[in-house]
């Protein structure tokens, strides 16, 4: 099956040209002519970024997330690349409404109309996993109707082994394909697209970020209606606002757009350091922006967390970075153990320095993390750092931001607004706040545990002394073992004895 999908990638391929984009490289030129030999070739005549995206949504869902990805990154990618691949963060080509309605009637066991006093069958949004409709409830209330695509689930499960078998050839042949966990990668993404195919999972993920900032001045997150959300559909709040990537119209309805910059730099940072839960797909397509000024999110289907020994490094690291404190970096990988151990902390303080020294001081506009990033693979690649997996979906996120504070104010420094957020958190952690806050968190398995201290105890002197005379048995047997082995012997000797003196 796997060797199926993989003809059909290279057939997509020939069939939008996209050996054209491929074979631009100057290494790859050479190879150019061998593709006219191709019989179904592409003849289309359209611009090299409409066949790109066309082929990502043939593809589909993994493909089409991927373009998502790149389109955030106008840094990376020409022009006409970025704006034709933004076109997938809400205008996938959707599924005919005949089949959104029989879904529906199927998970509902009811005709529509006792479901919904209105259903507008023509979809207002398509994604590459579901749609999403209007509708209004028998009480009035104006939701918004998401439903699965159907028979998405096979096609996912097929990229998935297809990038899994990729992910194992490359970590057998490629130096470095082990050490950036590749297939460990591919399974956390897989963990999250399977995630992404329940939509009862994506709602309980709504309604917790929806309580983390209930009433904040930031962040808006619509209500989810429960008696209405079943694995193939999830029914919410309509939420009413322009998508953030209008920015000519933000400026129209008086939105300070330098402001609302920095606000989703807070809102980030307060997802990842106060709640350790942040929102992991953070394109365009999914933020709308209310008439208050407010951010308004959707599309919660995939979601970050973090523990608190992540939280804590990767604050240690931003700080460093902050304070251009590189050695604190350094010694901040090997005590987390992603470097190693017999790492030359002063070596690899020297590597991080050379990367990130260039970049302070500058607006967005000039930082490019395409860059830094690439170049700091290279310096970690030199120390054997381990790529984590668990911190994948919090790099993507961060390249989201980026793309997105660059679209509305190429002039955010990043590091400014960041800096005193990051200061206030450590500050708290460390402080007798956070240890109040800490020794709260902790008290009731403390009020669990202290009763049964003295029976632990107890328990744990039986166990020694059992451990104890266990030790003592198996000594003894074996002592017992060596004297029979001895015995045994004499007793050999002694009929040797006996049998000379009977026969010589």
């Amino acid at each position: 099956m796997r060797i199926f999908r993989l003809l059909k990638i290279i057939l997509v391929a020939f069939r939008f040209g996209l050996d054209d984009i491929l074979l631009s490289h100057p290494r790859l030129r050479l190879l150019r002519p061998l593709t006219m030999l191709v019989p179904f070739r592409s003849r289309l005549k359209l611009p090299r970024a409409v066949r790109l995206r066309l082929a990502l949504e043939k593809l589909g869902p993994i493909f089409i997330k991927f373009g998502q990805m790149l389109s955030t990154r106008r840094d990376l990618l020409a022009r006409d690349f970025a704006d034709e691949l933004a076109k997938l963060q809400d205008q996938v080509p959707p599924f005919p409404s005949d089949l959104a309605v029989a879904t529906l009637e199927k998970v509902y066991e009811k005709p529509l109309n006792e479901v919904f006093f209105k259903f507008d069958n023509q979809p207002v949004a398509s994604a590459s996993v579901a749609q999403v409709h209007f509708a209004i409830l028998h009480d009035g209330t104006e939701v918004a109707v998401k439903i699965l695509r159907p028979d998405i689930a096979p096609v996912i499960a097929h990229d998935v082994a297809l990038m899994e078998t990729s992910a194992w050839l490359l970590e057998s042949v490629w130096p470095d394909g082990k050490r950036l966990k590749l297939r460990e990668v591919v399974s956390e993404f897989a963990r999250h697209l399977g995630d992404e195919l329940d939509l009862i999972r994506e709602a309980s993920n709504c309604s917790q970020l929806r309580r983390n900032f209930l009433d904040s001045p930031l962040l808006f997150v619509p209500e989810v209606y429960w008696d209405y959300c079943l694995r193939e559909v999830m029914v919410m709040e309509r939420v009413k606002g322009i998508p953030i990537s209008h920015v000519a119209k933000l400026r129209e309805q008086g939105i300070d757009i330098p402001q609302l910059a920095r606000v989703g730099v807070e809102i980030f940072f307060t997802q990842v350091f106060r709640d350790g839960y942040f929102h992991a797909d953070m394109h365009p397509g999914n933020i709308f922006v209310g008439s208050d000024g407010r951010y308004i999110a959707i599309d919660f289907g995939i979601m970050g967390t973090l523990s608190d020994e992540d939280k804590n490094y990767l604050a240690q690291n931003f700080l460093g970075f902050f304070r251009r404190d590189y050695r604190r970096i350094a010694q901040a990988h090997v005590e987390a153990g992603w470097a190693p151990r017999n790492t030359r902390v002063d070596d690899f303080e020297a590597g991080i320095r050379a990367v990130c020294e260039p970049i302070f001081d500058r607006p967005l506009k000039e930082i490019y993390f395409g860059r830094v990033l690439l170049q700091l693979f290279q310096v970690s690649r030199q120390f054997n750092v381990e790529i984590q997996p668990q911190l994948v979906l919090l790099q993507k996120t961060l390249l989201n931001i980026e793309g997105l504070g660059r679209d509305l104010d190429p002039d955010l420094d990043l590091w400014k607004t960041a800096k005193p957020f990051l200061e206030n958190w450590m500050s708290e952690q460390i402080s007798w706040r956070g240890l109040v806050s800490h020794i709260q968190k902790e008290a009731p398995n403390w009020a669990t545990i202290l009763p049964e201290f003295p029976r632990l105890i107890h328990y744990h002197l039986n166990q020694e002394r059992a451990q104890v005379l266990e030790d003592r048995l198996a000594e003894l047997v074996a002592q017992e073992k060596k004297q029979s082995r001895m015995l045994a012997l004499l007793a050999a000797l002694l009929a040797a004895l006996l049998f000379a003196q009977v026969y010589f």
